[in-house]
């Protein structure tokens, strides 16, 4: 049965590289990344971002993933909208639950993976405030490289479910 290892970066760069890491090591579907979109449109309006400027690692998972058969789950992420956050960008099997949950909230759509409720929220805090959250799903055998190479790149609250 396949776990869920979460750790929450100060920045999106530090996420990329460690999704890159994970990348390097074999992983690849099982690979989540949540973040505020703060990227602005011309009018100044915060707008979702996919499929554009691929030069990030977190970009490359949208179009990597489409290879893997990810590309619906990452298509239905464009247009995610959280109440009370805000825009986000949501790629790999994470943005299939939020896709259902945005009425619940980030925490909401965590509580399907095994996240308890008040984690869950801490977890939407910290997308609110900035922060990005990578989630592994693999199973057991494979969760503490998972967790070591978030806690390599800066990962803080690193938790395993």
């Amino acid at each position: 049965m396949a776990k869920v290892v979460l750790g929450i970066f100060d920045t999106r760069d530090q996420a990329e590289r460690a999704v890159q890491e994970l990348r390097n090591k074999g992983f690849d579907k099982e690979i989540s990344l949540v973040t505020r979109d703060k990227k602005e449109d011309k009018d100044g309006e915060n707008e979702m971002r996919m499929g554009r400027d691929r030069d990030t690692a977190a970009e490359g998972i949208t179009y990597g993933s489409a290879l893997g058969g990810l590309a619906g789950l990452a298509a239905g992420a464009g247009a995610l909208v959280i109440p009370g956050i805000g825009p986000i960008l949501a790629l790999g099997p994470i943005a299939g639950l939020f896709s259902g949950a945005v009425t619940g909230g980030l925490a909401g759509g965590l509580i399907d993976w095994g996240i308890p409720a008040e984690e869950g929220h801490h977890y939407e805090e910290d997308i609110k405030a900035g922060k990005t959250l990578v989630a592994v799903q693999c199973s057991e055998p494979k969760l503490s490289d998972a967790a070591g190479v978030l806690r390599r790149y800066g990962a803080h609250d690193v938790n395993t479910h």
